[in-house]
């Protein structure tokens, strides 16, 4: 069993012993007197001036005032109480016991003392009484008379060691005799000290009443106190009156308003003066200051004290209830009122002090469930509460299952229970991941959303009495789809294609941010869902990674960046052979080498490099490459002979002095590029002229005449899937695209090019008929459309073997006007196209490009030569929605 603490204080007349916590167990209290330890049973303590309050926490109060039946009191200055307080554990063995003695020093006696407890009401007065009088015949009963009014004024004699108490008057209002023995069997105690008569009696004694003071009920008690010697009788007028909760408080949702009444007629009999007027909690005075930090309020009028209290302040407790199910509260505190007044008539002083414990009606006060999730944490995250401080969370249900709170941290649930910064409430938080298997999915449009019902198990504590509470969550996610990129290369570019997810993003070519003027210069086509580049391989955004006799391989890095993180969402790399003839020797003895910057060496500034002659430089250089011409005779070129060969061969690198300056970096590698040309010795040429070229192989003459061709409607710019014969006429919305694509069909011939020559469009099936309006005229975009065709180059894939069989193009939705208020509602496209051998250089029909340099970066070829083989095709009826 854990020790306890206890603190003991002396607070004016009564004293105070905080104990706590107690952890769940039972306390015993025991006065000690002579040795001996006397069990406090509630009749017993309201009988000696003891009282014992349990807060929801478990700690214990207890007060005493300072001349209850067990202190020892010297000389009415210095009383010492001894207390036994025993734990009693679960088990019999687990009881400790505790000595508790605090000695108080209280000199500030007034003539008359009164303290209402809860539980009981304490008068202490001077023992003095008027003069001494004879009864004749019996000294008490003999008279048959009144005793009087306890408040009346007369002349007051200390009363000597010979008298004794013998009997006790009651007024209530009429006289009720009862013999001290009897009076002390009731309830009633009794004590003369040396200087004070004290008298205690249970508030709910017979012998008290009610009365009604200014509107608030009091409970009174009246009696006087008989002292006998021999034949003489004296007596003591005692009486106290103390306020009923009924009566004098009232409730605010918000606050509680007690009030005491000025004037207490039952304990005033004339003129009186207020000297001090102290307000207090738990028996403690509270200065100005500490008021108003609690927002306390005291305030006198010609009627009423009135204290106010904020509901919830500083100084009470809320306790939790459960009726029918439902949580409900009650607020408590024990508020203090301390008086001291003097009576004009006798010039004696009063001081007066109330200990009041207040209760709040049971107060509805439901908690809230506030949901504080974030969605993109993808976290649920819950707020439960206020609760009082005596309300525990048991246990949380899911759909499937009850968890208590161990098994949700051990399941990946965070439950956390947080107090109030002034310790009077506390609220629990519950955190569930969205991935926890409770957790309900659903998926609608692109957006995911994610539910979560839970039911809250929760005792009050010490009763155990058990309530819940139900939760539903809801959080609502769009569906992260992160953009990709991919591409390919030809034998003379790089393409890339980039597709939107949802995702902000930032694309990196290479090192550089894709601006708008790289956008421009890389040719970006954009439809909304993706866009594409064209980079050409001797773009600066490329880099060189080897170099071989007749190809160069190049590599393309593209990146896609957050621009919240600054880090990659995701990275592309491509990476080609470009045919490219590095070194040249010519019949004359010319050399000529191009010698191109390398990824392995970064630092490379190519302007520098020489051939084995330091003095002979580059003929021109960039930041990526340096081109030489020199002679088999100069700059340094060896020759050696081989069998029927001849070789000359020279080295292209950084000069030593450069090197030795430091000018090359020592981590990267030297840079060596050697050369070669190779002539034949002792070999004959024959030398022949003919007036018609000849070939190594047999080609076709040129000639007119027709081939099979087709004309297809794709479904979007993928080029995967297209519209069927039967779904013509297909109906389109103005400007939205059309993407047609023009194969030759039964090719196997990775030489032969399709070419468009001549593209149009009619409101007739006729490809004859007008009007007519031009799309593609000479295989170039017609200048004067204002949204011309756009060209979509043809990669290789499953369908296309040979991408020179085909075309592609796109076309914006339009309609003929024949006027502005009749537009023509259906198209037909019509193509002339011409087919090439892309080997022939004779007549170019394959290799000229279009003038316009917008349709030469989107790779259409021009083709104006005569004498080639042509054929016309034409798609369906298109309707205009």
């Amino acid at each position: 069993m854990p020790p306890i603490s206890i603190i003991s204080k002396c607070l004016g007349s009564v004293m105070r012993v905080d104990v706590g916590p107690l952890g769940g167990n039972l306390l015993e209290v025991s006065a000690v007197i002579n040795n001996s330890a006397i069990l406090l049973t509630p009749s017993l303590a309201s009988q000696c001036g003891f009282r014992m309050n349990m807060d929801q926490l478990g700690n214990a109060v207890i007060y005493a005032s300072l001349q209850n039946c067990f202190a020892q009191n010297v000389g009415d200055e210095t009383f010492t109480t001894k207390l036994n307080l025993r734990l009693h554990g679960n088990q019999v063995d687990e009881d400790e016991l505790y000595e508790v003695a605090k000695t108080c020093h209280y000199t500030a006696w007034a003539s008359r003392e009164i303290v209402c407890d809860r539980d009981y009401m304490e008068v202490s007065v001077n023992r003095a009484a008027p003069d001494d009088y004879a009864l004749p015949e019996h000294p008490i009963l003999g008279a048959h008379s009144k005793f009087g009014d306890p408040r009346r004024a007369a002349e007051k004699q200390p009363i000597d060691a010979g008298f004794r108490i013998t009997t006790l008057v009651f007024f209530t209002p009429e006289e009720r005799i009862m013999k001290v023995t009897e009076a002390q069997q009731r309830g009633y105690g009794i004590s003369n000290t040396p200087t004070r008569l004290v008298l205690r009696s249970p508030k709910t004694s017979p012998e008290t009443y009610t009365q009604n003071v200014a509107g608030v009920p009091m409970t009174v008690l009246k009696t006087s106190t008989i002292f006998e010697k021999k034949w003489l009788v004296t007596r003591i007028d005692a009486g106290a009156a103390c306020p009923r909760l009924e009566g004098s408080v009232s409730f605010t949702p918000d606050s509680i308003s007690w009030f005491l009444p000025k004037h207490i007629d039952p304990l005033i009999s004339g003129q009186f003066q207020l000297l001090e007027v102290h307000m207090g909690v738990d028996g403690k005075r509270l200065d100005a200051a500490e008021m108003a930090a609690r927002q306390y309020s005291l305030s006198v009028n010609d009627v009423y004290i009135v204290v106010e209290i904020p509901v919830g302040a500083d100084g009470g407790h809320f306790k939790s209830h459960v009726q029918d199910g439902q949580y409900l509260t009650t607020y408590t505190i024990e508020p203090m009122l301390e008086l001291l007044w003097t009576e004009d008539a006798t010039h004696e002083d009063t001081r007066y002090k109330v200990l009041f414990p207040i209760t709040t009606p049971l107060m509805s006060q439901p908690p809230q469930v506030i949901d504080n999730t974030v969605p993109k944490e993808r976290i649920f995250k819950v707020l439960l509460g206020p609760f009082g401080t005596d309300v525990a969370l048991m246990n949380i249900t899911l759909p499937s299952e009850v968890l208590s709170v161990a098994d949700c941290s051990v399941r990946g649930f965070n439950v956390l229970e947080h107090m109030s910064p002034n310790g009077s409430s506390k609220v629990f938080t519950l955190e569930v991941p969205f991935t926890d298997h409770a957790v309900l999915q659903m998926r609608d449009q692109g957006i995911t959303v994610y539910s979560l019902h839970l039911t809250f198990g929760l005792l009050v504590l010490p009763e155990f009495a058990p309530f819940s509470l139900n939760a539903y969550l809801e959080a609502r996610l769009v569906d992260v789809v992160p953009p990709s990129v991919s591409g390919g290369c030809d034998y003379q570019n790089f393409y890339v294609l980039v597709k939107y997810g949802t995702h902000n993003f930032q694309t990196m070519v290479g090192r550089q941010m894709l601006t708008p003027r790289l956008a421009q210069e890389y040719g970006l086509m954009d439809n909304g869902t993706h866009f594409s580049l064209t980079v050409p391989f001797s773009a600066s955004d490329v880099v060189i990674e080897a170099v071989e006799s007749s190809s160069i391989r190049s590599r393309l890095d593209v990146a896609l960046r957050s621009p919240e993180t600054n880090t990659n969402i995701q990275e592309f790399s491509v990476a080609c052979n470009f045919i490219s003839t590095l070194t040249e020797c010519f019949p004359n003895g010319t050399m000529t080498a191009l010698a191109m910057k390398l990824e392995s060496v970064p630092s490379l500034n190519p302007s520098q490099l020489t051939l084995n002659d330091p003095s002979c430089g580059p003929t021109y250089s960039n930041d990526h490459y340096a081109y030489f011409v020199f002679t088999v005779n100069s700059c340094g070129t060896t020759r050696k002979f081989l069998p029927n060969m001849m070789v000359y061969e020279n080295e292209i690198s950084l000069p030593d002095e450069l090197i030795m300056k430091g000018e090359s970096k020592t981590d990267e590698p030297e840079y060596e590029l050697k050369v070669f040309c190779y002539y034949d010795i002792n070999t004959n040429h024959a030398v022949a002229f003919n007036t018609r070229p000849r070939r190594s192989e047999p080609y076709a003459e040129n000639a007119r005449g027709k081939l099979q061709v087709a004309i297809r409607l794709a479904t979007d710019d993928s080029y995967s899937a297209f519209h069927r014969v039967e779904d013509y006429p297909v109906a389109q919305y103005l400007q939205q695209p059309l993407y047609f694509e023009v194969e030759l069909m039964k090719s196997a011939n990775p030489d032969v090019s399709l070419e468009l020559m001549y593209c149009w469009a009619t409101l007739d099936s006729d490809r004859t008929s007008l009007p007519k309006w031009d799309l593609i005229i000479g295989g170039c975009a017609n200048p004067r459309d204002p949204h011309q065709v756009i060209f979509h180059p043809v990669w290789p894939d499953a369908r296309v073997q040979y991408p020179s069989n085909f075309k592609r193009f796109e076309v914006p939705m339009f309609a003929f006007a024949q006027d502005k208020d009749n537009l023509s509602h259906q198209v037909y496209v019509h193509c002339d196209v011409e087919v090439c051998d892309a080997r022939n250089p004779v007549g170019g029909a394959c290799k000229v490009q279009c003038s316009n340099q917008d349709d030469r970066i989107k790779g259409q070829k021009r083709a104006v030569s005569d004498g080639h083989i042509f054929t016309q095709v034409s798609s369906g009826p298109i309707l205009i929605n």
